[in-house]
């Protein structure tokens, strides 16, 4: 299948074409300015050193969107989501946990009204 054409970094003044929203040289500079000035303070101690290492190997064990699965499409997973999020108790054992692809993701954090630190739903998939 053929690629889509690269696009500008969106990294003010930088020239670089990339496939994703950041050239490599400006992805992880972004990155850890999100984490250091935006990320709420009480998720770092939840996401800490360790959680790249779980999300790499859940996505090594379920490579496809369980969601997009159960309704018989077969979608690469790029996101592991917590089925009960942590600030509600959850944890990062791999029964908590769901591959999915990005736009199912979207989808479910705002069913869940996450962003906004509602009380938490329980939901059944």
């Amino acid at each position: 299948m053929p690629y889509s054409p690269k696009k500008p970094c969106r990294y003010p003044g930088c020239p670089r074409l990339t496939h994703n929203t950041y050239c490599d040289v400006h992805a992880k500079q972004v990155s850890s300015h999100y984490n250091h000035y935006q990320r709420p303070k009480r998720s770092r101690p939840r996401y800490h050193h360790g959680w790249p290492k779980i999300r790499q190997r859940y996505l090594l064990h379920h490579p496809f969107c369980e969601m997009c699965l159960s309704q018989g499409r077969y979608t690469k997973a790029t996101e592991v989501h917590h089925v009960l999020p942590l600030e509600h108790g959850g944890t990062n054992e791999f029964k908590n946990l769901m591959a999915l692809c990005k736009p199912c993701h979207s989808r479910i954090t705002a069913q869940m009204d996450d962003r906004w630190h509602k009380a938490p739903r329980q939901y059944h998939y």
